[in-house]
């Protein structure tokens, strides 16, 4: 970086750029870690000495945090994929259903969401389409930190929901479907070609929250990437060329991830392989009726604690998914 031509090319300089600065954010945890478990060695040896109820209190809450970070770091060591610390673009679709499968969408961005906000990462709507009786019909947000999409690309699948319907006046057991998109936001570095021949693009008015402004003009924009059949759409902007701007970013994430699977399906042919490369399998289970559990199906990995993951709690299932998939390569 130090190099006079260093900024010669823009987007190989910003690359390296964010490269540096992700080596020093995991540098700087590290450090962190080191003092944490030097301070509780000091704690430990004032302790022996002269034992006492208030320290060892602050060290038990130190080894507890001391836990988690080691948790996370070693986390971060299984994040070896190309875009593994880049953001994350999760997309949210119910299943067949109606209402009751966008009910479950609605509880599952909660879900997400609340975990982001544990974890310090932004959240960014990029579209979100609420229905007027309950839930919503389709949602996608941009998850903003340091290895967001090397996280949440273990949540990429189906999700099935059991429970008594809050819906049936009848009180039965119903089953619910919603499926996790998930992308990582692609960078400049990355040539994806889009011609512009290849495109419809369409406006309609924002049917989300946002002023008069938003829902009474045209600022919402639709796109389709005509030879593949690829339809993006965001609304979340006042400004009609923000929206557009943000659209075709998620083309250009969604047109990227269908080369590398055309890609892996090719490499599956030449091996022989049989299994089924789609992202669609159903990967985890929510019980809240006649017993309470969720189950990742991948990994077996289950609680009876479905409070704390509808809060966000999912760490357990991403850490196993994370290893499991270690096993698989």
């Amino acid at each position: 970086m130090s190099q006079s031509d260093f900024w010669e090319n823009q987007q190989t300089a910003r690359s390296k750029t964010q490269q540096v600065s992700a080596i020093k954010v995991k540098l700087n945890g590290f450090a962190n870690l080191q003092k944490s478990i030097d301070d509780i060695t000091e704690y430990l040896m004032l302790y022996n000495e002269d034992p006492d109820e208030e320290l060892a209190q602050l060290i038990e809450r130190l080894l507890k945090q001391v836990e988690r970070e080691l948790n996370q770091s070693e986390l971060a060591v299984l994040l070896s994929d190309p875009y593994d610390q880049n953001n994350a673009i999760v997309s949210l679709h119910p299943g067949a259903g109606g209402t009751e499968s966008q009910d479950w969408a609605a509880m599952l961005l909660r879900m997400y969401s609340r975990w982001a906000e544990e974890q310090g990462f932004k959240v960014e709507f990029w579209d979100y389409q609420a229905d007027p009786e309950a839930g919503i019909k389709d949602a996608t947000f941009l998850v903003k930190g340091l290895n967001a999409y090397g996280y949440l690309k273990a949540e990429r699948g189906v999700h099935r929901l059991v429970r008594i319907s809050p819906f049936d006046s009848s009180g039965r057991r119903h089953t619910s479907f919603a499926s996790v998109e998930v992308l990582p936001e692609i960078d400049d570095s990355i040539v994806v070609e889009i011609k512009t021949e290849d495109l419809r693009i369409e406006t309609y008015r924002a049917s989300g929250a946002g002023g008069q402004h938003v829902n009474k003009t045209e600022s919402a924009i639709r796109i389709t990437h005509l030879p593949t059949g690829v339809v993006v759409q965001c609304q979340n902007e006042r400004s009609q060329h923000s929206n557009k701007n943000t659209a075709l970013k998620l083309l250009k994430a969604k047109l990227y991830e269908l080369q590398l699977k055309e890609q892996e399906a090719e490499l599956a042919k030449m091996r022989g392989d049989v299994n089924d490369i789609a992202w669609g399998n159903q990967i985890r289970s929510y019980v809240f009726h006649p017993y309470a559990m969720v189950k990742d199906h991948r990994t077996n990995i289950e609680t009876g604690n479905t409070d704390a993951v509808m809060d966000g709690d999912v760490n357990q299932f991403i850490a196993g998914y994370l290893k499991w998939r270690k096993t698989r390569v």
